[in-house]
């Protein structure tokens, strides 16, 4: 059984997260609330659950992460991303911005994908979000064309720590674009890693691993009370790195 939480409930120790059956799972209930998911995200948790489950609270171990030093651009991307550099330079269709439209991301990506229904972010989570953006903890990556809204990426900063939530693209290669935006302006202000959470190809098609709790646990302590990223702005050029 794992513990059911209310809302002035602490978090259990990670090291009780069930290892069989729902590997990682820790534990159910609470609130969404900013501090809520702050106090999860401060102690290596994450929220997990689909439509019409109770709040289900998640510590993975092995877990997935991104080394923003390791993010891998493909040859395919690096024109993609000089063609739009290019593009912007000259003040052209493209745009690259930060944080323009933090709840369009979410309801993006909760949006049903061409090869499946849509995600688990639901309204209780975009409500949660929406809150840690307006308190300056959830930020958004976003590539426009011509004014719209194409692709894009979000997640929650804290201290020297960007735990990564979702993505969505609706042009080929959108959200690689703002993705590989965002890790630049990270790993440009001293951000080593992104939480990917749980393990996926396409995660691991771009340079993330899976690495043990304990390992991303301490990695955590050394970072999250680092100062935190004041301003959001995108970095260009980009592929000049790679």
């Amino acid at each position: 059984m794992i513990p059911w939480l209310e809302t002035d409930s602490p978090f259990p120790d990670v090291a009780q997260a069930l290892t069989t059956d729902a590997p990682g799972l820790l534990a159910a209930g609470a609130d969404l609330s900013p501090q809520r998911l702050l106090m999860a995200y401060r102690n290596g948790i994450f929220p997990w659950f689909s439509e019409g489950q109770p709040i289900l609270w998640w510590s993975t171990d092995p877990r997935m992460v991104l080394m923003t030093e390791q993010f891998r651009i493909s040859d395919s991307l690096k024109k993609t991303l000089r063609k739009v550099e290019r593009d912007m330079a000259a003040g052209g269709r493209w745009q690259v911005r930060f944080d323009s439209a933090f709840e369009q991301v979410m309801r993006a990506c909760a949006a049903p994908r061409r090869d499946g229904p849509g995600t688990w972010i639901s309204e209780d989570i975009i409500a949660g979000y929406t809150g840690l953006h307006r308190l300056g903890y959830a930020h958004s990556s976003e590539l426009w064309l011509d004014g719209q809204l194409v692709g894009g990426a979000y997640g929650v900063s804290i201290g020297h720590m960007f735990y990564g939530e979702s993505m969505f693209a609706r042009v080929t290669d959108g959200s690689k674009i703002a993705l590989a935006y965002l890790v630049r302006f990270l790993r440009q202000h001293g951000v080593k890693m992104i939480d990917c959470q749980q393990e996926t190809g396409h995660l691991a098609s771009l340079g993330a691993a899976p690495i043990p709790r304990a390992q991303f646990l301490a990695h955590l302590r050394n970072n999250i009370e680092l100062p935190q990223i004041t301003v959001w702005e995108p970095i260009a050029p980009l592929a000049a790195d790679s």
